[in-house]
């Protein structure tokens, strides 16, 4: 692929887009609105954390649970 068409890697490389479905927006108007949703968009792209699993050396160190017994398979000779 050549640079111009290769896809992204980051959310924040994505092109934008701004539609305007009704009435006709000044040039002022377009930029009051651009600048309110970047920033709101920045606000929330701040706010959104992941939150990391936390796992103790106390788990870690733990066998995990026994799956349950299968009563579907004949076991031994009780399977009558």
């Amino acid at each position: 692929m050549t640079e111009s068409t290769a896809f992204p890697e980051t959310p924040d490389e994505l092109p934008t887009a701004l539609e305007i479905t009704r009435g006709a927006a000044t040039e002022e108007e377009l930029a009051a609105l651009i600048a309110v949703i970047s920033d709101a968009y920045a606000t929330e792209a701040a706010d959104a954390v992941a939150v990391e699993p936390h796992a103790s050396a106390w788990t870690r160190t733990q066998r995990p649970l026994r799956a349950p017994l299968r009563r579907d398979i004949p076991w031994g000779r009780f399977s009558g």
